[in-house]
């Protein structure tokens, strides 16, 4: 018996497209086999109404055979004989309407009634239990709709709760729908062969019967390819038996899983994320604007193919391409006071598209998975350890480091040996002083925050509402706030990106930058923060600024202490002349000498309140 293809129950639950696209193909057979089944149903009653009409025929044969003796006729002689052999036909015949009878007796319950059992139960079933899946589709898309629409900020426990049962209770609804659906297609592959070949061993047996007195010859040629027949079907039989038991105990375990399965967002405390992913698939809300200031959110299921993001709806065949992943930025953000929502960015910077995860875990493996795929790790030779190794040594870099001395030495055994053989050979003549490299420890606390951003937001707002002028980003202002503009003999700008800052414990070495760089850099890597604050960097002869790009306000004046330093080095040689300098510095309370930032007034005639450095005093 040739494999008869089937549903898989397991892939019931994900409901993915490639299932929803298998089944459509069960379903367009299920379609064919129904219009074939009418068509046959039609050929059937035909043959049994044209069996019927035999009966009734041969049974008036068999009277007016008989009535031909009591017909009056004017030339009658002679016809002794013939209505004799008549009342013999006639008895034929009617021994033959018996046989016919019977015959059309035996199509009823053979031939036409089995395919009208297939048609009514089996078909029925199947277009019924179809109609179930839908609505029980319907109803988990909507209670999910319900869900992805939770506010983030005003989060109701209550509401979320009720809101999680009734997708469980939906998701838990479409999964039985789906399990009945899918076993009553495997079934259906079964009984369809049966169904087709019962009601033609009927149709054989009733015309052997009906024959066999006359056709013995046929009818034991006949016998042992019916016999042959029948136990196929029962062998068919016996399989169905078994191929229900087993799909009957599968059902039984795949409803017995934990009510987790259903629950979406179930372990948000401490989710097990998977960072080494290179391929990620499943279902995202995708942003799509409607208009100026309308949005809509449609679910759709989406995966990654090689550096590409694939969206594919239900009842597609294949996905089409929604993003070019490679060299791309993704970063979690806030939209529309929705949850687990993320957004990637080209390599060119233009916003892309903005997605919602279903829970935390989701959002946080898609980041990480887009994240991997944007460097191109696919293209390596084993992706998987590329990707591991990658994120290993992100997590070590934001791991302390007892020393940079050891950490020179892991790097570089051979020239340590090298070294020490030279200081070997050279202790007879010199002896070499030995220098210490600083503890990181020592150059920054262990746990210290790291600011993202140049200015919190906050700030920004306070700073952008102090009345600051606008400065052109070529050097140029709009009156005399910045005299030296004009007395400037070099004014450049350039275009910058804030990394990122944290506090130091000293900085009279070089260590301490390289070890903040690290920590920075590795902090970006660890928490997939691609998102930098762009400004100007406006370079002139006295002092350095960091203009605002849209607002154009100097958000800080970095190097202002240049300028004085030069000034305190050109006086140094004349006493009176450092010390009216030094007088002209204010003091703060704890005799610190403070380098004001060269800011414009405000409008209302105060000095500015931006502050630069503090130098002891």
């Amino acid at each position: 018996m040739p494999a008869v293809d089937k549903l898989l129950l397991e892939e019931a639950l994900q409901d993915s497209p490639q299932t929803r696209s298998l089944l459509s193909v069960f379903e367009e057979d299920a379609g064919t086999l129904t219009d074939y089944t009418n068509q046959l149903l039609q050929a059937m009653q035909r043959v049994y109404g044209a069996q019927n009409e035999m009966c009734l025929a041969t049974q008036q044969l068999s009277k007016q055979l008989l009535a031909y003796e009591k017909q009056n006729f004017a030339l009658g002689k002679g016809d002794e004989e013939v209505i004799s052999t008549l009342h013999y036909f006639s008895k034929v015949v009617d021994e033959l309407n018996l046989l016919h009878t019977e015959l059309a007796k035996q199509l009823a319950d053979t031939m036409v009634l089995p395919i009208i059992q297939f048609r009514e139960k089996d078909l029925t079933e199947v277009s019924t239990l179809k109609d179930l899946f839908g609505l029980a589709s319907n109803e988990h898309d909507l209670s999910m709709a319900k869900y992805s629409r939770l506010p983030k900020k005003k989060e109701n426990e209550k509401v979320k709760t009720e809101v999680g049962k009734e997708v469980a209770a939906a998701r838990r609804k479409q999964h039985l729908s789906s399990l009945q659906y899918y076993c009553a297609l495997n079934a259906l592959q079964y009984r369809k062969q049966m169904a087709m070949m019962e009601p033609m061993i009927g149709f054989a047996h009733g015309q052997i019967n009906f024959f066999k007195k006359g056709a013995e010859m046929f009818s034991k040629r006949m016998d042992s390819f019916l016999s042959s027949v029948a136990d196929m079907v029962q062998s068919i039989q016996v399989e169905l038996e078994a191929e229900a038991e087993k799909m009957r105990v599968s059902q039984q375990e795949l409803l017995s899983v934990d009510e987790s399965v259903y629950t979406p967002d179930s372990d948000v405390a401490a989710p097990q994320i998977n960072r080494n992913l290179i391929q990620k698939a499943g279902y995202l809300n995708l942003r799509n604007k409607t208009g100026l200031v309308t949005t809509t959110w449609e679910r759709l299921y989406f995966f990654t193919q090689g550096g590409n993001l694939m969206c594919q709806p239900r009842g597609a065949v294949a996905g089409g391409l929604i993003q070019d992943l490679d060299n791309c930025s993704v970063m979690a953000v806030d939209c529309e006071d929705r949850r687990y929502c993320f957004q990637i960015t080209t390599p060119n910077g233009k916003s892309g598209i903005i997605l919602q995860a279903e829970s935390r875990k989701e959002n946080e493996e898609w980041i990480c998975a887009i994240n991997n795929i944007s460097r191109q790790i696919y293209l390596t030779d084993n992706p998987e350890a590329v990707a591991i190794k990658l994120n290993q040594t992100a997590l070590q870099a934001v791991t302390p480091i007892t020393s940079f001395g050891k950490k020179q030495e892991s790097s570089c055994p051979s020239q340590n040996l090298k070294n020490s053989e030279m200081e070997n050979e050279n202790d007879k003549i010199v002896p070499k002083a030995t220098a210490s490299l600083p503890e990181a420890e020592e150059l920054i606390a262990p746990g210290t925050p790291i600011q993202f951003d140049i200015v919190l937001p906050a700030t920004e707002f306070l700073d952008q509402n102090r009345g600051s002028r606008r400065t052109n980003p070529f050097g140029e202002t709009e009156d005399e706030s910045f005299p030296e503009a004009e007395d400037s003999l070099l004014q450049q700008m350039f275009i910058v990106r804030f990394l990122g800052s944290m506090a130091v414990k000293t900085d009279s070495t070089t260590e301490v930058i390289y070890e903040a760089m690290r920590q920075v850099l590795a902090a970006r890597a660890i928490h997939n923060i691609f998102r930098m604050t762009e400004s100007h960097l406006m370079v002139t002869s006295q002092s350095l600024r960091l203009i605002d790009p849209q607002t154009q306000v100097s958000r800080a004046n970095i190097c202002y202490a240049i300028n004085l330093g030069k000034e305190i080095i050109e006086v140094q040689k004349d006493p009176e002349a450092l010390a009216q300098l030094m007088l002209s510095i204010p003091l703060t309370n704890d005799g610190k000498y403070v380098l004001l930032n060269d800011q414009p007034d405000d409008d209302d005639g105060n000095p500015n309140e931006h502050r630069g450095a503090e130098s002891e005093a």
